[in-house]
Formats: structure tokens, sequence, C-alpha cells
């Protein structure tokens, strides 16, 4: 029997799976991690605690599963994006990682505006600086941390620090490194143009490849430490959204994913370039070959919900301890009967700023249409709501751009939710369905692994048969109609409020 390992590097642990040929799951192990912020608005990460958990998860599937190394033929890792990792050249880490949520970069982002050109930037990298963004940090370190700048030997995302020290080879690859502000995604390769602007040395970054090359094999110091064969490969990998996406089976034109998460996503494969002019959603290399994807990323959706439920839902979390259940099974309960549009109450879900589609920083969450007959459920309700409409916003924006999708899979903890998921395909008026395995980034990577294997021919033929359908819900027109009188409320309001937030971020 032949098996593959999918490492999905995530901002609060990393989990390991171990799958079969099939893609069924074999054995999985999740080790999580300190999220460090030494300032309002900074997030930072020790890269070997990185390291650690991705040793320890190793080594804790094989245990698990009592699967022989030599069976065990490809690896492949799936991190989260834009981060920011500087080694010397020893390959040690220089200071911790800037992640993805990192807001410091606001001055630097508009020094790149400035030095590139707002629209000479999209048409190279196809996205404006944003804070999140890898060159904003770069330039953030050169100007605040100069020592630790001239240090620097290689410069890295997330999960190419991890793979360089499971093979000892550098590496990064398209669907990641479209993500920096630094890469020609036209070209696919470093941007000189935008590197010698920022007076980066391009031998500072590594050499680009696609995600279902192979970089490497597992090196005998690793092989010791996990338990792995040196036999094993390692491919390039994949940026956490690109990887849930092969792992959902959206590798052709039509399919889509919505990830609730922390974060929300709407990812959309595209066999051609599509880039918004406005900057409003992003536009990235696909981890299948010569394919492309758009991105919206909404900053709050389910940390939106999970904001409420710890501050003002200690029944229900003291209830579902009791009762051994789940507190979001007992929120959704409530919630369910609420009816559309939460009795007229509407939710901005803005409380860390928003990226997708507005690009403000500065603005903040705000429920509108508070009244006496509004309880917790209504505001729950609307809450979930306004998270549905700024994805349905952001899809919107796709669909301007010529996007065509017939169906949207769904991802990520809020999938769990059947309100959260019968809301999406209200809203969106298309079929949503879920996949039997929810270990997406790590399925998705281990069909990359598989692939650069030659278990299978191509990534296409490979998601045929390791990824599985498990329900479908199909849109009530009627619902979709109601939806959209809030709906039209709702994209009015933050153009109403852009002064305000400004203001009151001001004082």
């Amino acid at each position: 029997m032949e098996y593959i390992l999918g490492v999905d590097l995530g901002t609060s642990g990393t989990k390991t799976v171990l799958f079969n040929k099939a893609g069924i799951k074999i054995a999985s192990s999740t080790v999580e991690y300190e999220l460090f912020t030494p300032k309002n608005g900074w997030a930072e990460q020790n890269p070997d605690d990185w390291l650690s958990a991705t040793i320890t998860t190793i080594r804790d599937v094989i245990t698990k599963s009592g699967v022989a190394a030599t069976d065990i033929k490809g690896l492949g890792i799936s991190g989260q994006m834009h981060g920011l990792v500087m080694v010397d050249k020893n390959g040690t880490v220089i200071r911790n990682a800037i992640l993805w949520c990192d807001g410091r970069t606001g001055k630097e982002c508009a020094e790149i505006t400035t030095k590139i050109g707002k629209e000479r930037l999209i048409e190279i990298s196809a996205n404006p600086a944003l804070t999140g963004f890898t060159a904003g940090k770069v330039v953030w370190v050169q100007k605040h941390e100069p020592d630790n700048y001239a240090k620097c030997h290689k410069m890295m995302l997330p999960k190419d620090y991890i793979r360089f020290k499971l093979t000892g080879n550098y590496g990064a690859e398209v669907s990641d490194a479209s993500g920096t502000n630094l890469f020609d995604i036209n070209t696919k390769q470093w941007s000189k143009e935008i590197l010698d602007n920022l007076d980066i040395d391009i031998n500072l970054l590594p050499e680009v490849k696609d995600s279902v090359d192979i970089a490497g094999n597992i090196t005998k110091e690793i092989a010791k430490q996990t338990g792995l064969s040196t036999n094993t490969i390692v491919c390039y990998g994949a940026a956490d959204n690109a990887a849930a996406a092969i792992g959902t089976g959206v590798v052709s034109t039509g399919k889509a994913f919505t990830t609730i998460g922390t974060s929300g996503v709407i990812f959309v494969h595209s066999d051609k370039p599509l880039i918004d002019k406005k900057g409003r959603i992003h536009t990235f290399c696909s981890a299948v070959p010569n394919k492309y994807t758009l991105m919206s990323c909404t900053l709050s959706a389910g940390m939106s919900l999970k904001w409420f439920r710890d501050n003002l839902c200690s029944d229900e979390i003291n209830v579902a301890k009791n009762l051994e259940k789940d507190s979001y099974e007992l929120i959704n309960e409530g919630v369910a009967n609420i009816p559309i549009g939460s009795d007229k109450l509407i939710f901005l879900p803005y409380l860390m700023g928003e990226r997708s589609p507005i690009l403000d920083e500065k603005a903040r969450g705000v429920f509108f249409g508070l009244n006496t007959i509004h309880t917790k459920y209504h505001m729950l309700r609307a809450l979930m709501e306004g998270v549905m409409f700024s994805q349905w916003q952001c899809l919107n924006v796709m669909r301007e751009l010529g996007v065509k999708t017939n169906l949207m899979y769904a991802c990520g903890g809020g999938a769990k939710s059947p309100i959260w998921r019968t809301m999406m395909a209200d809203m969106y008026n298309i079929d949503v369905t879920t996949v039997k395995n929810e270990e997406g980034p790590a399925l998705g990577v281990a069909i990359l692994a598989a692939v650069a294997c030659n278990m299978y021919e191509n990534i296409e033929i490979a998601c045929d048969t390791m990824v599985k359908i498990k329900e479908k819900i199909s849109p009530i027109t009627n619902n979709h109609l109601d939806y959209i009188k809030y709906y039209e409320i709702y994209t009015h309001l933050y153009p109403a409020l852009i002064a305000s937030f400004a203001k009151l971020n001001d004082i």
C-alpha cells in the first residue's frame, strides 16, 4: 500500500494527516503554538515552533498508523500565506516571522504604491500593496531593523521554511509567491522591476517552481526525528487556500469554494488571470500548473462569531459543557428560530478593519437597526448574515470580472453549520456542496505529492478519485429574493460610514 502525508501549517497550529492513495484519512495529529503580539496590530510567530510542530505531528501519525516508513512515498506542505521568514547564511532564523494578519506596514505599503505606481503594481503583481502581503514587511525590516536585514541570506514564506528544513533545499512556488507583491504573475517569476524599485536583492529570494514539482527528499536528520524514510519525496506544496482548492476539487472552470474560518475566503478557479484593477479581490497563480485563482478575504468571518460567543454567550458555553456538546450547536439552534433579515437587523463584520472588498483598515464592526424586539439570537443571526453578505459582495465583484460559478463548495469551520451553508446557497443562488474529507489543505497538498510521486497522471485525475462529495444544498428562490432586500441596505452602509470610521480612528 502507498501512502502520502499532508502537512498544513496554520496560524493556530500545524496539522499533519496521513492518507492512502484513495484519499482516505488514516491518521492525523495537531500541535498548537503561540501567537506573539508585541505591539497593538502586530502578529508574529517563531518559525522553529512550526518546525517542532511539524516533526512532532509527522512522528505521531506514523506511530498511530503503524504504517511502514518505506510505504510513505510523498509529502506536501500547505501554509499560511504572506508571512516573512528571514534566515542567515547558516539557515538560522534571524527574527520572528511577521504574519499575514500583521498590520504594522501601512506606511510601507503607501511607499511601495508611490514607488511602483498603483496601476503598474496591479499590472505586474495583480494586487495592490496591502499590509497583509509580504513586500511591506520586507520594506519595514529594511527601515526599522537594518541589522537584521543585513544578516539575511534568504527570505521565505512560512511553508517554504519548513520545506527547506525537511529537505535542505531553498525554494518557492507560484501559488504562495504570487501573494507577496514581489512576483510577476505574467512571467511567473520574481519581478525585477518591483525588486529594483524597492532596493531588494533578487538573490535574497529562492527560485520559484510549480506546486507539484519535486523539491527534494527527506534529509537523514529529519528522517531520524520523524521516522520517515529518506526516500520520501517532498513536493513544493501550496499556499493554504490554493491547497484547500485542490482538496475540495476546485480545479476546473465554474468551480469555487467559500471558507468560513477565522477569516472568510471565496476562491474561484480560472483558466486565465482575471485582474480587478480596483484591487478589491486578489488574483494568484493556482496550484494547478498554468492556471489561476481569484480570491477574496473577509478578515473577521468566523472570528466575528467567536468574539460574540466568547463575550456574550456564557450561558451557551456552560450548558454545552454540561451536555457535552459544542456551544456553536446551541447557537445554531437559537439562530434557526430567527427569520431571514433578523427582523431588520444588519451587521457589518469589520471587527479588524476589512480587506475585501473595501480595503479599509479603519472600518469597524456595526450593528445597524437595533431596537427593543431584538434578542441575543437576533444579533447572532445578523452577525452570521453580515459575514455572508460580505462574502456575497466579494463574489459579485468576481462576477463583474466575468467569473461564472455553477457550483460552490463550503469548507472551514463555518461549513459545519447548516445555518451558514443554507445562507450561502440562498444568497449566492447556486448549489452549495460539502466534501466528505474535511482536511481540505492537508488533502490538497497530499494530492500534489501523490501526483509528484506518479501515483496519478495529473491533479484533475487525482481529485476525481481522492475528493468525495458529501452533501448538496440547493437555493430557495424566495429566500434569495428576501436576502436581496437586506443586501442592498448592507452595501449602502459602508459608503455612508467611511468618514465616520476615519474620524473615530483619529481620536
